[in-house]
């Protein structure tokens, strides 16, 4: 789930701030590849229900149970940031141009050609693990599954560009670089966000920027790298119940997201699946 206090598109962002920033021990790095495993398996689980006629409430109810059954709750639920109404369900169900924290309804179904990215965030221990994928239902045209690859090779280019002594703006450049050559865009006003025992904190991770430029990056970092593209132009909209982000052109959106943390010698993604 994005950083609610990220809707912004402040070019500070790019600037060297290390205030407020949380360095993990290696004993709370060790809870956080916990709930990291968590998250990741709970979005495998959930993969094997993805498939036309399936609603996005049952999604979220099976990942509800799911998450108890393993002694963990879901951090969506009830989050309420800033003006915010709280947020009504457990997880995030983003289908087609809605860009993120899609809302799961008895009334949405799913159908063959639609994509749909989950986002979960399980607790664990009080600490987060989030992390999301965009799915395919059935067999979407080569337009909608090209976006979702680009996206997640994006993420992953992203990712590889972490280590001590790097700086955010490397992050964003190597994902915008890659998303443009692929003619996507970029969606500016969601960041990736740091996380540990709070949901969202800094650092903040703009998904653009410019190499060499923003806050270096140290040992200890937690934070997610959680790029969101769009078929057509960046630009989104919120639907009114406070939450929901679509793209402007109504066309279609994707999104992948790891929590990883930065280590002595590079990058260790806590959400990848083992």
């Amino acid at each position: 789930m994005d950083n609610i206090n990220l809707f912004s598109t402040n070019t500070n962002l790019l600037k060297p701030v290390n205030r407020g920033i949380t360095l993990l021990s290696s004993r709370e790095l060790t809870k956080m590849r916990r709930v990291g495993q968590i998250a990741a398996n709970l979005l495998n689980h959930l993969e094997t229900m993805i498939k036309p006629g399936v609603s996005t409430q049952e999604l979220n109810d099976e990942a509800e149970c799911w998450t108890k059954a393993y002694g963990a709750k879901n951090a969506p639920l009830g989050y309420a940031p800033l003006n915010h109404p709280p947020f009504p369900r457990s997880i995030c169900t983003s289908v087609n141009e809605v860009v993120c924290h899609g809302i799961p309804n008895p009334r949405q179904i799913l159908k063959d050609g639609d994509i749909i990215n989950i986002d979960v965030t399980p607790i664990l221990d009080g600490y987060h693990g989030d992390t999301s994928k965009t799915f395919l239902v059935g067999s979407p045209s080569h337009k909608a599954q090209k976006l979702v690859e680009v996206t997640r090779e994006c993420m992953l280019r992203g990712i590889a560009k972490i280590k001590p002594g790097a700086r955010v703006g490397d992050i964003g450049a190597a994902i915008a670089e890659y998303a443009k050559a692929n003619g996507f865009s970029v969606v500016k006003e969601m960041l990736g966000h740091g996380i540990g025992r709070q949901f969202h904190c800094r650092p903040e991770i703009p998904h653009y920027g410019q190499r060499g430029k923003g806050l270096k990056l140290r040992p200890g970092m937690v934070f997610t790298v959680e790029p969101i593209l769009n078929e057509g132009t960046g630009n989104i909209k919120f639907l009114a119940d406070g939450w929901t982000a679509i793209t402007k052109d109504k066309k279609l959106s994707a999104q992948f997201e790891h929590t990883v943390a930065v280590t002595n010698t590079g990058v260790e993604i806590l959400t990848l699946p083992r």
